[in-house]
């Protein structure tokens, strides 16, 4: 294959060394054969503009990339075209070029729709089925979350936040089953309910999280934590302490990456046991 044919792609954000990204990327083009390549830039925040406009440009050889904190409302404001999901969460973290132009995606919920399916087959709502979902955190990571949920035919999608002003903003501009709710009404949201999501940074690094009546949620629900490090966070071991089902965020990860890499390198891969564990174990 001539030298020409390389795609490269990238992931850029301040601070990014921690990133897992391009283990996950070049593991795929190892696996599938590809002339490719995908690698970590960091930026200083002022330098995103100009990163982008080289690579319209052509000057970077590169067919797009992944962008992350702090740098997806700047991507949403600076790419040329918006896809739908993108337009309606407000935030940009795939970008890829077509017909001349950048274009803006945003896979989070794909990613945290996906992860889910490998660990429950029944946890998304069946048509005509009312099902009610508790999402802790209304930060930058909420907004793909509860668009996915709302996406999906939650008949109730209850936002808590510790501060409710901020939830209360994401109720207005997402509409739809989103209702804002006070912190101290959590564990009645949890009555019956049927998923419950921490999107926040609580349990991050093993620090500490309310201890949630987890009990009180309907039978077979589902409590996941889109934090990974660690693993099995503090939520989770409650959760499953009470005899509640769990899902651990690492794979909202994974499959958050499989649209982009099928955009820049023109093949789907797949996120495998295989994947997981080589990704864990580095």
């Amino acid at each position: 294959m001539a030298k020409s044919d390389r795609k490269n792609a990238f992931v850029t954000g301040f601070p990014i060394k921690q990133s897992k990204s391009p283990l996950i990327h070049s593991y795929w083009l190892e696996q599938l054969g590809l002339n490719g390549t995908y690698k970590a830039v960091e930026l200083e925040e002022d330098g995103f503009a100009a990163f982008l406009a080289s690579i319209k440009s052509g000057e970077l050889d590169l067919e797009g990339g992944n962008v992350t904190m702090p740098f997806k409302e700047q991507a949403f404001k600076l790419v040329d075209r918006l896809d739908d999901i993108a337009k309606k969460i407000g935030a940009v973290n795939t970008i890829y070029k077509k017909d001349g132009h950048l274009w803006g995606s945003n896979t989070d919920g794909y990613g945290f729709s996906a992860n889910l399916d490998d660990f429950s087959s029944d946890w998304k709502p069946k048509s005509g089925q009312n099902k009610r979902a508790v999402v802790l955190g209304a930060g930058g990571a909420s907004r793909a979350i509860l668009y996915a949920l709302s996406d999906l035919g939650f008949k109730e999608v209850l936002l808590f936040n510790r501060t409710f002003e901020r939830a209360k903003g994401l109720e207005l501009e997402l509409g739809g089953p989103i209702q804002a709710c006070y912190m101290a009404d959590i564990d009645k949201g949890l009555q019956n309910a049927d998923l419950f999501v921490n999107t926040s940074s609580l349990g991050m690094h093993g620090s500490d999280v309310p201890d949630l009546d987890f009990k009180k949620m309907a039978k077979g629900a589902l409590v996941t934590d889109i934090v990974y490090s660690p693993l099995k966070t503090k939520f989770l071991q409650n959760a499953e302490h009470k005899g509640i089902k769990i899902a651990d965020g690492f794979g909202m990860l994974l499959h958050q990456a499989v649209p982009g890499f099928e955009h820049w390198f023109g093949q789907r891969p797949e996120v495998t046991v295989k994947l997981r564990q080589q990704i864990l174990s580095a």
